[in-house]
């Protein structure tokens, strides 16, 4: 706890080095110690420090009880109500309930986490805002603390960077304590851009397109054409050799704006060999229509990505659900694309229960299925049998636009196509990485075009 204490305490100056007072809301359990040592500490340099003792004092364990004492033995400003949040303060720390808690904010804490957001001055949590779920990212109740800044002790938590947890923790930082810890007890990986190392290689003089293998697009049923050209778009653009799209409204036209595109109709696309060899991103606005090509798709492709209608099509026919898990054994890859409502007929339950616990439910569907799944979402989820999940922590809400589902799964279809070594983790886990990368340079008032969002992730590859 006093390691613990003084993390807060070096991070809160380096945060507000001219702020000088401080509002320490602190709970009666050991992240509430963790505030007392942080107000001690800052009360030692110097600072103003007001702190707000609330909760059931009589269940304060030990150490948190000797940081009490030796905090009033140092002088600090300590009340047992909410009078000390009166007044203008530099920096306001949250050490309120973290890590254990498993039920909403109620009464003084419930109290405090309204006038934590209510205020003017930056708010630091200790560990975890107060409210939020660290395994998840669920709200436990209606609010939870908006923190600007989050310090992790010991280890990172989950639930900061997936579903709530991005908009509740702000700018997350990591102190591990000097604590060792062992990378088999990982419950997930946060990603990062050394998930792209390998996948995009210098480029021999002795290659040619051959050497970064064929992708075909299958999808575009009437009425959603480009869906099925954003994702031919961005496979192109992401490396592959040839990319070739079928259209299901029957459009074999040139793409005027990408003429390197290879028009097939479904049939030729099918029967000709293609199938068999190359990346097949399929189910792009596919429609009603995709399902009938469905079985031959989920018999012949060696590496498949299926998204949008494609997944709708898998929800509604266990046959094809059948056919998904053969697959595997035939050493063929699939990693599936779909959004929380796409996951959540896929499991048979509501979007509520996916969005509840995103990492278990799409790890869920992963084993249940036998293939790699991207959960998409704010902190989306990458699931693989056999594998902790991973959690990637790029992106915003410019993605929340037409067509960038489709981006991603065409991107991630050109980057796989390349690479002969590349499992279905490593590749859907590169392309979720540069897709929310992408959508970070720019003004995150205003959506980001899913044809913008091609050139968008070329220009944001790692150098």
């Amino acid at each position: 706890m006093g390691s613990a204490g003084q993390a807060v305490a070096r991070l809160a100056v380096a945060l507000a080095p001219a702020a000088r007072r401080a509002w320490v809301a602190c709970g009666p359990g050991n992240n509430g110690g963790d505030g007392l040592v942080a107000a001690t500490q800052l009360h030692l340099l110097g600072w103003q420090v007001a702190v707000s003792l609330l909760g059931d004092g009589s269940r304060r364990p030990a150490d948190a009880a000797q940081a009490l004492l030796q905090a009033q033995q140092a002088g600090v400003h300590i009340t047992t109500g909410l009078a000390a949040a009166d007044g203008a303060h530099g920096l306001a720390i949250d050490a309120l309930l973290g890590l254990g808690s498993r039920r909403p904010p109620e009464g003084d804490i419930a109290a405090a986490v309204h006038l934590l957001n209510l205020g003017q001055a930056p708010v630091l949590a200790i560990d975890l805002p107060t409210g939020l779920c660290g395994d998840t990212g669920r709200l436990l109740g209606a609010t939870a603390v908006h923190a600007t800044h989050t310090l992790a002790l010991l280890t990172l938590k989950p639930g900061l960077f997936t579903a709530q947890g991005r908009d509740h923790a702000g700018r997350v930082w990591l102190d591990d304590l000097g604590v060792a810890t062992h990378a088999d007890t990982a419950t997930a990986w946060l990603t990062g851009p050394r998930v792209l190392a390998g996948l995009l290689p210098a480029r021999a003089h002795a290659q040619h397109k051959g050497s970064f293998g064929d992708v075909l697009v299958l999808g575009g049923a009437p009425g959603m054409g480009g869906a099925a050209l954003l994702a031919a778009r961005a496979a192109l653009t992401a490396g592959a050799g040839r990319t070739f799209m079928a259209r299901l409204d029957g459009d074999a036209a040139p793409d005027p704006q990408r003429p390197e595109l290879m028009p097939r109709t479904p049939d030729a696309a099918l029967h000709a060999g293609l199938l068999q060899r190359a990346t097949v991103v399929c189910g792009c606005g596919g429609g009603s229509l995709v399902a009938a090509h469905l079985p031959a798709v989920l018999e012949h492709a060696p590496r498949l990505v299926l998204d949008a209608d494609g997944l709708n099509a898998l929800a509604a026919d266990s046959a094809l659900r059948a056919a998904l898990r053969a697959r595997t054994a035939r050493g063929q890859a699939t990693v599936l694309t779909p959004h929380p409502l796409e996951a959540a007929r896929l499991l048979g339950c509501d979007t509520a229960a996916v969005q509840a616990d995103r990492l278990t439910q799409a790890q869920a569907l992963a084993d249940s299925l036998q293939a790699t799944v991207v959960l998409k979402g704010s902190g989306s989820i990458i699931a693989t049998p056999g594998r902790p999940p991973a959690i990637n922590p790029t992106g915003n809400a410019r993605l929340g636009t037409g067509g960038s589902g489709d981006v991603l799964a065409g991107w991630l279809g050109g980057l796989w196509s390349q690479s002969v070594d590349a499992n279905a983790h490593t590749a859907a886990t590169a392309a979720v990485w540069l897709h929310g990368r992408a959508a970070e340079h720019g003004d995150e008032r205003l959506p980001l075009r899913a044809a913008d969002l091609i050139e968008a992730m070329a220009a944001s590859l790692p150098h």
